[in-house]
Protein backbone atom coordinates (compact mmCIF):
# COMPACT_ATOMS: atom_id res chain seq x y z
CA UNK A 1 0.00 0.00 0.00
CA UNK A 2 1.42 3.82 -1.04
CA UNK A 3 2.15 5.93 1.47
CA UNK A 4 1.19 8.81 -0.76
CA UNK A 5 -2.09 9.29 0.45
CA UNK A 6 -1.57 11.90 3.76
CA UNK A 7 -3.27 11.04 6.64
CA UNK A 8 -5.47 13.77 7.59
CA UNK A 9 -4.90 15.48 10.54
CA UNK A 10 -7.90 15.06 13.48
CA UNK A 11 -9.02 18.85 13.45
CA UNK A 12 -9.16 18.72 9.53
CA UNK A 13 -11.38 15.42 9.89
CA UNK A 14 -13.88 16.60 12.37
CA UNK A 15 -14.30 19.93 10.14
CA UNK A 16 -14.88 18.02 7.31
CA UNK A 17 -17.23 16.12 9.34
CA UNK A 18 -19.35 19.13 10.47
CA UNK A 19 -19.39 22.24 12.55
CA UNK A 20 -20.04 19.88 16.07
CA UNK A 21 -17.38 17.69 15.72
CA UNK A 22 -15.04 20.78 14.46
CA UNK A 23 -15.99 22.36 18.12
CA UNK A 24 -15.45 19.03 20.06
CA UNK A 25 -11.98 18.34 18.53
CA UNK A 26 -11.41 21.97 19.07
CA UNK A 27 -12.22 22.29 23.01
CA UNK A 28 -10.47 18.71 23.20
CA UNK A 29 -7.00 20.56 21.64
CA UNK A 30 -7.55 23.25 24.40
CA UNK A 31 -6.80 20.88 27.09
CA UNK A 32 -3.87 20.11 28.98
CA UNK A 33 -2.27 16.58 27.13
CA UNK A 34 -0.21 14.41 30.28
CA UNK A 35 0.44 11.05 29.99
CA UNK A 36 1.01 8.33 33.00
CA UNK A 37 2.73 5.19 31.94
CA UNK A 38 2.24 1.82 34.31
CA UNK A 39 4.67 -0.87 34.10
CA UNK A 40 3.44 -4.00 35.82
CA UNK A 41 6.28 -6.41 35.21
CA UNK A 42 6.29 -9.97 34.26
CA UNK A 43 2.18 -9.67 33.59
CA UNK A 44 0.67 -11.86 31.05
CA UNK A 45 -2.11 -10.49 29.64
CA UNK A 46 -4.28 -13.77 29.39
CA UNK A 47 -3.72 -14.38 33.34
CA UNK A 48 -5.11 -10.88 33.84
CA UNK A 49 -8.53 -11.49 31.81
CA UNK A 50 -8.45 -15.00 34.24
CA UNK A 51 -8.07 -12.50 37.11
CA UNK A 52 -10.30 -10.34 39.42
CA UNK A 53 -9.14 -7.06 37.99
CA UNK A 54 -11.98 -4.62 37.78
CA UNK A 55 -9.92 -2.10 37.19
CA UNK A 56 -7.72 -3.46 34.25
CA UNK A 57 -11.06 -4.52 32.92
CA UNK A 58 -12.70 -1.22 32.74
CA UNK A 59 -9.45 0.29 31.59
CA UNK A 60 -9.78 -1.88 28.47
CA UNK A 61 -13.42 -1.93 27.86
CA UNK A 62 -12.85 2.00 27.58
CA UNK A 63 -9.50 1.83 25.66
CA UNK A 64 -7.68 -0.23 23.16
CA UNK A 65 -5.57 -3.43 23.92
CA UNK A 66 -3.26 -4.82 21.91
CA UNK A 67 -0.72 -8.01 22.84
CA UNK A 68 2.52 -7.37 21.36
CA UNK A 69 4.56 -9.74 20.99
CA UNK A 70 9.11 -9.74 21.77
CA UNK A 71 11.92 -10.60 20.51
CA UNK A 72 14.46 -13.59 21.79
CA UNK A 73 17.87 -14.85 21.65
CA UNK A 74 20.01 -13.96 19.86
CA UNK A 75 18.55 -10.25 19.50
CA UNK A 76 18.02 -10.70 23.23
CA UNK A 77 16.52 -13.15 25.94
CA UNK A 78 13.00 -11.77 27.57
CA UNK A 79 14.67 -10.33 30.68
CA UNK A 80 13.54 -7.22 32.66
CA UNK A 81 16.72 -4.84 31.85
CA UNK A 82 15.66 -5.74 27.90
CA UNK A 83 12.41 -5.31 27.90
CA UNK A 84 12.13 -1.90 30.25
CA UNK A 85 14.62 -0.36 27.76
CA UNK A 86 12.93 -1.10 24.97
CA UNK A 87 9.48 0.00 26.63
CA UNK A 88 11.44 3.06 27.72
CA UNK A 89 13.61 4.14 24.48
CA UNK A 90 11.63 3.36 21.87
CA UNK A 91 13.57 1.25 20.49
CA UNK A 92 14.51 -2.68 20.09
CA UNK A 93 17.39 -4.43 21.68
CA UNK A 94 19.67 -4.42 18.63
CA UNK A 95 20.10 -0.69 19.15
CA UNK A 96 19.94 0.31 23.07
CA UNK A 97 22.14 -2.56 23.32
CA UNK A 98 20.73 -4.01 26.67
CA UNK A 99 21.10 -8.12 26.91
CA UNK A 100 20.31 -8.74 30.40
CA UNK A 101 19.98 -7.38 33.77
CA UNK A 102 23.59 -5.88 33.64
CA UNK A 103 22.95 -3.22 31.12
CA UNK A 104 26.36 -3.27 30.39
CA UNK A 105 27.41 -1.33 27.10
CA UNK A 106 23.75 0.48 27.26
CA UNK A 107 23.43 3.07 23.78
CA UNK A 108 21.15 4.97 26.39
CA UNK A 109 23.32 8.20 25.64
CA UNK A 110 22.55 7.23 21.80
CA UNK A 111 19.00 6.31 22.76
CA UNK A 112 17.64 7.93 25.57
CA UNK A 113 14.46 7.27 27.74
CA UNK A 114 11.78 9.17 26.62
CA UNK A 115 10.86 11.32 29.63
CA UNK A 116 14.68 12.51 29.00
CA UNK A 117 13.36 13.59 25.63
CA UNK A 118 10.30 15.68 26.49
CA UNK A 119 12.56 17.22 28.99
CA UNK A 120 14.90 18.17 25.90
CA UNK A 121 12.06 19.35 23.45
CA UNK A 122 10.31 20.76 26.22
CA UNK A 123 11.96 21.89 29.75
CA UNK A 124 9.21 23.57 31.15
CA UNK A 125 7.27 20.11 30.98
CA UNK A 126 7.26 18.06 34.17
CA UNK A 127 8.58 14.29 34.78
CA UNK A 128 8.27 11.82 37.33
CA UNK A 129 9.44 8.35 37.26
CA UNK A 130 9.20 6.14 40.31
CA UNK A 131 10.20 2.22 40.39
CA UNK A 132 10.26 -1.21 42.48
CA UNK A 133 12.75 -2.53 40.14
CA UNK A 134 15.68 -0.23 41.07
CA UNK A 135 17.53 -0.26 37.45
CA UNK A 136 14.78 1.31 35.93
CA UNK A 137 15.05 4.92 37.74
CA UNK A 138 18.52 4.25 38.55
CA UNK A 139 19.98 3.60 34.97
CA UNK A 140 17.25 3.48 32.33
CA UNK A 141 15.88 6.41 33.46
CA UNK A 142 18.20 9.67 33.18
CA UNK A 143 19.26 12.27 35.80
CA UNK A 144 17.74 14.57 33.28
CA UNK A 145 13.92 13.90 34.23
CA UNK A 146 12.95 16.27 37.03
CA UNK A 147 12.46 13.28 40.00
CA UNK A 148 13.57 9.79 40.08
CA UNK A 149 12.69 7.65 43.18
CA UNK A 150 13.63 4.00 43.67
CA UNK A 151 11.25 2.47 46.52
CA UNK A 152 13.06 0.81 49.12
CA UNK A 153 12.88 -2.76 49.36
CA UNK A 154 10.69 -2.89 52.69
CA UNK A 155 7.93 -0.57 51.00
CA UNK A 156 8.01 -2.44 47.62
CA UNK A 157 4.71 -1.85 45.40
CA UNK A 158 3.25 0.14 48.20
CA UNK A 159 5.52 2.44 48.43
CA UNK A 160 5.88 2.84 44.84
CA UNK A 161 2.35 3.02 44.59
CA UNK A 162 1.80 5.78 47.50
CA UNK A 163 4.37 8.29 45.73
CA UNK A 164 2.78 8.16 42.80
CA UNK A 165 -0.97 8.73 43.67
CA UNK A 166 0.75 11.65 45.84
CA UNK A 167 2.53 13.12 42.97
CA UNK A 168 -0.62 12.50 40.65
CA UNK A 169 -3.73 13.99 43.06
CA UNK A 170 -1.47 16.85 43.98
CA UNK A 171 0.83 17.78 42.04
CA UNK A 172 1.24 19.17 38.89
CA UNK A 173 3.01 16.59 36.63
CA UNK A 174 3.25 16.42 32.92
CA UNK A 175 4.57 12.71 32.10
CA UNK A 176 4.75 10.04 34.80
CA UNK A 177 6.03 6.17 34.26
CA UNK A 178 5.20 4.04 37.51
CA UNK A 179 6.76 0.23 37.83
CA UNK A 180 5.43 -2.69 39.81
CA UNK A 181 7.02 -5.90 40.29
CA UNK A 182 4.78 -8.10 42.41
CA UNK A 183 3.13 -10.08 39.63
CA UNK A 184 6.87 -10.71 38.36
CA UNK A 185 7.61 -11.54 42.31
CA UNK A 186 4.15 -14.24 42.35
CA UNK A 187 5.31 -15.58 38.81
CA UNK A 188 9.19 -16.70 40.07
CA UNK A 189 8.02 -18.13 42.87
CA UNK A 190 4.90 -19.46 42.04
CA UNK A 191 4.36 -19.78 38.21
CA UNK A 192 1.88 -18.10 35.72
CA UNK A 193 -0.75 -20.82 36.45
CA UNK A 194 -1.02 -20.79 40.08
CA UNK A 195 -3.71 -18.76 42.26
CA UNK A 196 -0.69 -17.08 43.97
CA UNK A 197 -0.21 -15.10 40.61
CA UNK A 198 -3.95 -14.43 39.97
CA UNK A 199 -3.87 -13.05 43.24
CA UNK A 200 -0.98 -10.55 42.30
CA UNK A 201 -2.46 -9.57 39.65
CA UNK A 202 -5.86 -8.81 41.65
CA UNK A 203 -3.37 -6.90 44.33
CA UNK A 204 -2.17 -4.59 41.31
CA UNK A 205 -4.69 -3.69 39.80
CA UNK A 206 -6.21 -2.43 42.96
CA UNK A 207 -2.78 -0.74 42.85
CA UNK A 208 -3.47 0.50 39.14
CA UNK A 209 -7.16 1.51 40.59
CA UNK A 210 -5.89 3.82 42.92
CA UNK A 211 -3.23 5.90 40.32
CA UNK A 212 -6.43 6.21 38.09
CA UNK A 213 -8.53 7.24 40.92
CA UNK A 214 -5.45 10.03 41.28
CA UNK A 215 -5.96 10.99 37.78
CA UNK A 216 -9.61 11.07 37.79
CA UNK A 217 -9.78 12.71 41.13
CA UNK A 218 -7.39 15.91 40.25
CA UNK A 219 -9.30 19.32 40.40
CA UNK A 220 -7.89 20.06 36.97
CA UNK A 221 -9.09 17.19 35.73
CA UNK A 222 -11.58 18.87 33.84
CA UNK A 223 -9.34 20.87 31.88
CA UNK A 224 -6.84 18.05 31.48
CA UNK A 225 -6.34 14.85 28.61
CA UNK A 226 -4.47 12.26 30.44
CA UNK A 227 -3.64 9.30 28.18
CA UNK A 228 -2.65 6.48 30.12
CA UNK A 229 -0.76 3.21 28.98
CA UNK A 230 -0.19 0.18 30.85
CA UNK A 231 2.20 -2.32 29.47
CA UNK A 232 4.63 -5.41 30.68
CA UNK A 233 8.52 -5.94 30.31
CA UNK A 234 7.90 -10.08 29.67
CA UNK A 235 5.53 -12.58 30.34
CA UNK A 236 6.07 -16.08 32.33
CA UNK A 237 5.79 -19.61 31.82
CA UNK A 238 3.02 -21.58 33.62
CA UNK A 239 5.94 -23.31 35.84
CA UNK A 240 7.63 -19.55 36.57
CA UNK A 241 10.67 -18.37 34.78
CA UNK A 242 11.04 -15.96 31.69
CA UNK A 243 14.40 -15.16 29.41
CA UNK A 244 13.43 -18.18 26.82
CA UNK A 245 11.82 -17.93 23.55
CA UNK A 246 8.27 -19.77 24.35
CA UNK A 247 5.22 -17.66 23.52
CA UNK A 248 3.95 -17.05 27.14
CA UNK A 249 7.56 -15.23 27.77
CA UNK A 250 7.48 -13.02 24.83
CA UNK A 251 4.14 -12.21 25.56
CA UNK A 252 3.47 -8.66 26.32
CA UNK A 253 0.53 -6.16 25.91
CA UNK A 254 -0.26 -2.43 26.00
CA UNK A 255 -3.72 -1.39 27.21
CA UNK A 256 -4.14 2.29 26.41
CA UNK A 257 -7.19 5.04 27.25
CA UNK A 258 -7.52 8.46 26.79
CA UNK A 259 -6.75 10.69 24.27
CA UNK A 260 -7.82 9.63 20.91
CA UNK A 261 -8.15 6.27 21.63
CA UNK A 262 -11.32 4.41 20.43
CA UNK A 263 -13.33 3.07 23.49
CA UNK A 264 -13.22 -1.03 23.07
CA UNK A 265 -11.11 -0.97 20.40
CA UNK A 266 -8.50 -4.15 19.19
CA UNK A 267 -5.16 -3.44 17.58
CA UNK A 268 -3.04 -5.86 15.99
CA UNK A 269 0.04 -3.33 14.51
CA UNK A 270 1.59 -2.58 18.18
CA UNK A 271 4.68 -3.03 19.37
CA UNK A 272 6.57 -2.29 22.72
CA UNK A 273 8.97 0.60 21.28
CA UNK A 274 5.33 2.27 20.67
CA UNK A 275 4.65 3.28 24.27
CA UNK A 276 7.72 5.59 24.17
CA UNK A 277 6.40 7.42 20.77
CA UNK A 278 2.90 7.52 21.75
CA UNK A 279 3.45 9.53 25.06
CA UNK A 280 5.65 12.20 23.24
CA UNK A 281 3.37 12.57 20.34
CA UNK A 282 0.51 13.02 23.26
CA UNK A 283 2.66 15.69 24.50
CA UNK A 284 2.78 17.17 20.93
CA UNK A 285 6.41 16.37 20.47
CA UNK A 286 6.96 15.35 16.84
CA UNK A 287 9.31 11.88 16.47
CA UNK A 288 12.25 13.22 14.64
CA UNK A 289 13.62 10.79 11.92
CA UNK A 290 17.14 11.85 13.15
CA UNK A 291 16.66 9.92 16.46
CA UNK A 292 16.35 6.62 14.57
CA UNK A 293 13.14 5.44 17.06
CA UNK A 294 10.76 1.65 16.40
CA UNK A 295 8.30 3.09 17.59
CA UNK A 296 5.48 4.92 16.30
CA UNK A 297 3.13 6.44 17.65
CA UNK A 298 -0.68 5.19 18.43
CA UNK A 299 -2.48 7.87 17.51
CA UNK A 300 -0.94 7.46 14.08
CA UNK A 301 -1.78 3.74 12.62
CA UNK A 302 0.03 3.12 9.12
CA UNK A 303 -1.73 -0.25 7.86
CA UNK A 304 -0.50 -1.71 4.62
CA UNK A 305 -1.70 -4.13 2.26
CA UNK A 306 -1.29 -7.71 4.27
CA UNK A 307 -2.99 -6.07 7.32
CA UNK A 308 -6.20 -6.51 5.75
CA UNK A 309 -6.20 -9.89 5.14
CA UNK A 310 -6.40 -10.58 8.80
CA UNK A 311 -10.19 -11.47 8.66
CA UNK A 312 -9.20 -14.30 5.67
CA UNK A 313 -6.34 -15.82 8.15
CA UNK A 314 -7.08 -19.51 8.57
CA UNK A 315 -6.15 -22.57 10.54
CA UNK A 316 -3.42 -24.94 10.22
CA UNK A 317 -3.31 -27.78 8.02
CA UNK A 318 -0.28 -29.35 7.62
CA UNK A 319 1.48 -27.95 11.20
CA UNK A 320 1.77 -30.06 14.13
CA UNK A 321 3.37 -27.25 16.40
CA UNK A 322 0.90 -25.10 15.91
CA UNK A 323 -2.47 -24.83 18.39
CA UNK A 324 -5.68 -26.15 16.54
CA UNK A 325 -7.36 -22.82 16.85
CA UNK A 326 -4.25 -20.28 16.25
CA UNK A 327 -5.46 -18.50 12.94
CA UNK A 328 -3.00 -17.25 11.45
CA UNK A 329 -2.36 -17.88 8.10
CA UNK A 330 -3.37 -17.31 4.08
CA UNK A 331 -1.85 -17.61 0.75
CA UNK A 332 -4.70 -15.41 -0.96
CA UNK A 333 -2.79 -12.27 -1.43
CA UNK A 334 -4.08 -8.64 -0.95
CA UNK A 335 -6.40 -6.46 -3.18
CA UNK A 336 -3.24 -5.23 -6.61
CA UNK A 337 -0.57 -7.87 -5.48
CA UNK A 338 -0.35 -11.56 -6.55
CA UNK A 339 2.10 -14.74 -6.31
CA UNK A 340 4.05 -16.66 -9.10
CA UNK A 341 4.35 -20.06 -8.14
CA UNK A 342 4.50 -21.39 -11.11
CA UNK A 343 8.33 -22.28 -10.56
CA UNK A 344 7.55 -23.38 -7.04
CA UNK A 345 8.29 -27.22 -6.52
CA UNK A 346 5.60 -29.96 -5.30
CA UNK A 347 4.51 -31.54 -1.71
CA UNK A 348 5.91 -29.92 1.11
CA UNK A 349 4.22 -28.26 4.10
CA UNK A 350 0.92 -26.93 2.62
CA UNK A 351 1.12 -23.71 5.28
CA UNK A 352 4.19 -22.88 3.68
CA UNK A 353 4.03 -23.92 -0.51
CA UNK A 354 5.08 -20.56 -1.99
CA UNK A 355 4.73 -17.08 0.04
CA UNK A 356 2.68 -17.04 2.75
CA UNK A 357 0.65 -14.45 4.67
CA UNK A 358 0.98 -14.64 8.11
CA UNK A 359 1.22 -13.52 11.77
CA UNK A 360 4.13 -13.77 14.48
CA UNK A 361 2.31 -16.13 17.10
CA UNK A 362 1.61 -18.48 13.83
CA UNK A 363 5.01 -18.38 12.44
CA UNK A 364 6.91 -18.40 15.26
CA UNK A 365 5.07 -21.42 16.55
CA UNK A 366 5.93 -23.51 13.52
CA UNK A 367 9.47 -23.80 14.88
CA UNK A 368 11.09 -22.07 18.00
CA UNK A 369 14.27 -20.73 18.37
CA UNK A 370 15.64 -20.21 14.67
CA UNK A 371 15.27 -16.45 14.88
CA UNK A 372 11.86 -16.12 13.82
CA UNK A 373 11.32 -14.29 17.01
CA UNK A 374 13.79 -11.40 16.07
CA UNK A 375 11.68 -10.77 13.04
CA UNK A 376 10.28 -7.79 15.21
CA UNK A 377 10.40 -4.71 12.91
CA UNK A 378 7.15 -6.31 11.00
CA UNK A 379 3.81 -5.69 12.01
CA UNK A 380 -0.01 -7.31 12.12
CA UNK A 381 0.26 -9.51 9.23
CA UNK A 382 3.82 -9.95 6.86
CA UNK A 383 4.14 -12.24 4.12
CA UNK A 384 7.07 -14.70 4.10
CA UNK A 385 8.68 -17.51 2.24
CA UNK A 386 10.05 -20.48 4.28
CA UNK A 387 12.08 -23.39 3.07
CA UNK A 388 13.37 -24.61 5.92
CA UNK A 389 9.61 -25.36 6.99
CA UNK A 390 7.89 -25.97 3.55
CA UNK A 391 10.75 -29.04 3.30
CA UNK A 392 9.37 -30.34 6.61
CA UNK A 393 7.69 -32.88 4.49
CA UNK A 394 8.40 -34.50 1.47
CA UNK A 395 8.85 -32.26 -1.70
CA UNK A 396 9.78 -32.20 -5.47
CA UNK A 397 12.00 -29.47 -6.94
CA UNK A 398 13.10 -26.39 -5.24
CA UNK A 399 11.08 -23.38 -3.59
CA UNK A 400 10.87 -20.99 -6.22
CA UNK A 401 8.27 -18.16 -5.32
CA UNK A 402 7.66 -14.66 -6.33
CA UNK A 403 5.48 -11.72 -4.26
CA UNK A 404 4.56 -9.12 -6.93
CA UNK A 405 3.20 -6.02 -5.77
CA UNK A 406 0.51 -3.70 -7.68
CA UNK A 407 1.89 -1.42 -10.50
CA UNK A 408 2.35 1.99 -8.44
CA UNK A 409 2.33 5.35 -9.82
CA UNK A 410 5.72 7.07 -10.77
CA UNK A 411 7.39 10.01 -12.77
CA UNK A 412 9.36 9.45 -15.48
CA UNK A 413 13.06 10.66 -15.49
CA UNK A 414 12.81 11.17 -11.52
CA UNK A 415 13.54 8.78 -8.68
CA UNK A 416 11.12 6.97 -5.87
CA UNK A 417 11.84 5.50 -3.00
CA UNK A 418 10.91 1.82 -2.29
CA UNK A 419 10.74 0.93 1.23
CA UNK A 420 9.99 -2.22 3.21
CA UNK A 421 11.53 -4.30 6.22
CA UNK A 422 12.93 -7.65 5.53
CA UNK A 423 13.97 -10.03 7.76
CA UNK A 424 15.83 -12.60 5.70
CA UNK A 425 18.42 -15.57 6.85
CA UNK A 426 20.52 -17.75 4.61
CA UNK A 427 21.89 -20.90 4.15
CA UNK A 428 23.56 -21.35 0.45
CA UNK A 429 22.00 -21.76 -2.48
CA UNK A 430 19.23 -19.63 -0.79
CA UNK A 431 18.81 -16.60 -2.62
CA UNK A 432 16.64 -13.35 -2.26
CA UNK A 433 15.88 -10.66 -5.13
CA UNK A 434 14.18 -7.61 -5.29
CA UNK A 435 13.43 -6.88 -8.57
CA UNK A 436 11.69 -3.57 -10.11
CA UNK A 437 9.70 -3.51 -13.34
CA UNK A 438 8.35 -0.08 -15.40
CA UNK A 439 5.27 0.18 -17.63
CA UNK A 440 5.27 -3.88 -17.63
CA UNK A 441 9.01 -4.00 -19.21
CA UNK A 442 11.69 -6.95 -18.00
CA UNK A 443 11.84 -6.93 -14.34
CA UNK A 444 15.45 -5.80 -13.12
CA UNK A 445 17.30 -6.64 -9.61
CA UNK A 446 17.89 -3.56 -7.66
CA UNK A 447 18.63 -5.78 -5.03
CA UNK A 448 19.82 -9.56 -3.66
CA UNK A 449 19.82 -11.34 -0.56
CA UNK A 450 22.54 -13.68 0.18
CA UNK A 451 23.84 -13.25 4.10
CA UNK A 452 22.07 -12.95 7.14
CA UNK A 453 20.18 -9.30 7.11
CA UNK A 454 17.96 -9.53 10.70
CA UNK A 455 14.82 -7.07 11.28
CA UNK A 456 15.74 -4.13 9.21
CA UNK A 457 14.20 -1.43 7.18
CA UNK A 458 15.51 -1.06 3.93
CA UNK A 459 15.16 2.21 2.08
CA UNK A 460 16.02 1.62 -2.00
CA UNK A 461 16.32 4.91 -4.02
CA UNK A 462 14.96 3.87 -7.74
CA UNK A 463 15.76 5.86 -11.23
CA UNK A 464 13.02 5.98 -13.06
CA UNK A 465 13.16 5.95 -16.70
CA UNK A 466 12.61 8.90 -18.54
CA UNK A 467 9.25 8.44 -19.84
CA UNK A 468 7.25 5.72 -17.56
CA UNK A 469 4.38 5.57 -15.74
CA UNK A 470 4.40 2.92 -13.15
CA UNK A 471 6.81 0.38 -11.24
CA UNK A 472 6.15 -2.91 -10.01
CA UNK A 473 8.40 -5.03 -7.40
CA UNK A 474 8.84 -8.52 -6.97
CA UNK A 475 10.31 -10.50 -4.34
CA UNK A 476 11.79 -13.71 -5.48
CA UNK A 477 12.81 -16.21 -3.26
CA UNK A 478 15.09 -19.43 -4.28
CA UNK A 479 16.08 -22.15 -2.68
CA UNK A 480 14.76 -25.52 -0.40
CA UNK A 481 15.63 -26.77 2.81
CA UNK A 482 17.31 -23.66 3.95
CA UNK A 483 15.83 -20.96 5.91
CA UNK A 484 13.58 -17.92 5.39
CA UNK A 485 12.53 -14.52 3.65
CA UNK A 486 10.14 -12.21 5.43
CA UNK A 487 8.48 -8.31 4.04
CA UNK A 488 6.29 -6.33 5.38
CA UNK A 489 5.07 -2.44 4.96
CA UNK A 490 6.13 -2.22 1.28
CA UNK A 491 5.85 1.36 -0.09
CA UNK A 492 6.65 3.27 -3.15
CA UNK A 493 7.32 6.91 -3.13
CA UNK A 494 7.15 8.96 -6.09
CA UNK A 495 9.71 11.89 -6.01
Amino acid sequence: MSRRTLLMSAAALAAAAGPLAAATTARAAARTPKVLVIGLDGALLNRIKDADAPHLDELMSTGLTSVSPLYADPMAPTLSGPGWSTIITGVWPDKHRVKDNAFTGHAFAQYPDFLTRIETAKPGLSTYAVASWNPVTDTIFSAKVDTRVSTPDAEYDTGTTSRAVAELAAGNRDAVFVHLDNVDHAGHNHGAASTQYLDAIHGVDAQVGQLVAAVRGRATHGSEDWLIMITADHGHTDAGGHGGSSAAERQTFLIASGGTVTPGSTRYDIRMPDVAASALAHLGIAVDPAWNLDGRPLQQPVPDAFDALRPQLGTRVDETGIGGSVVGFTHTPPAGWSVDNSAMGSGGVTEWRGWTFTTDEFWTSAERNQWRETNVRARNVFAVADGDEWSDRSVTGTFDSTLISPAWRVTGGRTATLAYTTHYRQEAPQKGEVLVSYDGGTPAVVKTYTADTVAKTESLTLQVPPGATTAQVRFRYTGGNNWFWVIDGVTLTAR
